[in-house]
């Protein structure tokens, strides 16, 4: 059902202005009908200044004459054509990962634990469509992958977009406040991602690139033997 805009003032001007009988206004304003009552007898409403729904284009001059004719009539408000804007979206079910991205969901589960230990595991759960129990065992080290998770932005691999991850940090931004002042008050730092462990191998720099490091002492060794 439509709602009716300033719906006392509406019923003020319905009882001044129309037959309509306590009920039928009540039903339309969406009121009690005992309040209606005290609107007729001024005890409530008052000083409201009556708002024309016809004027307004709630309604019609049509409805109220038949409302008027038939006390059992319910009168319908006039749909706006920009009602549909106003209606709240609908809740969206489990977000569906690809097949082929499933299997990045503890990666990215790794970054967000470390970059934003302010989010819950249910906003993670709710990011990238994973379980609580997969966030919990990435969190304890008890994955049975562990040892080749690498933490990953969810919205570098799909799994998440940058407006939807900002929303919920967003959301748990008072929470990450709180735990950064329990952090100072113990006299420990802010918040700071862990560095990402890379395996790397020591550089050969070109100078120290001979015969000897490329073919050990078979140079030397060919020498000996002139």
């Amino acid at each position: 059902m439509t709602e009716v805009l300033m719906p006392k003032a509406t019923a003020v001007w319905l009882v001044d202005n129309t037959a309509l009988t306590f009920e039928q206004i009540a039903d339309f304003c969406g009121l009690h009908r005992l309040e209606v009552k005290g609107i007729a007898d001024g005890d409530v409403a008052v000083g409201v200044r009556g708002a024309d729904p016809v004027s307004n284009g709630q309604l019609t001059r049509e409805e109220i004459a038949k409302a008027e004719q038939d006390s059992d009539y319910r009168m319908t408000a006039v749909k706006s054509r920009f009602d549909d804007l106003h209606q709240p979206r609908k809740k969206r079910g489990p977000r569906y990962t690809p097949l082929s991205r499933r299997q990045s969901r503890p990666d990215a589960i790794a970054w967000l634990v470390r970059n934003h230990p302010e989010l819950t595991d249910g906003q993670i759960s709710k990011l990238i469509g994973t379980t609580k129990t997969t966030i919990e065992a990435v969190r304890e080290r008890t994955h049975w992958n562990s040892s080749n998770i690498k933490p990953t932005d969810p919205v570098t691999l799909g799994l998440t977009t940058q407006l939807e991850l900002d929303e919920q940090v967003r959301k748990a931004s008072s929470r990450r406040e709180k735990m950064e002042q329990e952090r100072a008050e113990k006299g420990e730092g802010p918040i700071a991602p862990e560095p990402e462990a890379r395996e790397t191998e020591p550089a050969t720099s070109l100078d120290d690139v001979n015969l000897e490091t490329l073919f050990g002492n078979s140079g030397q060794d060919a020498d000996d033997d002139k």
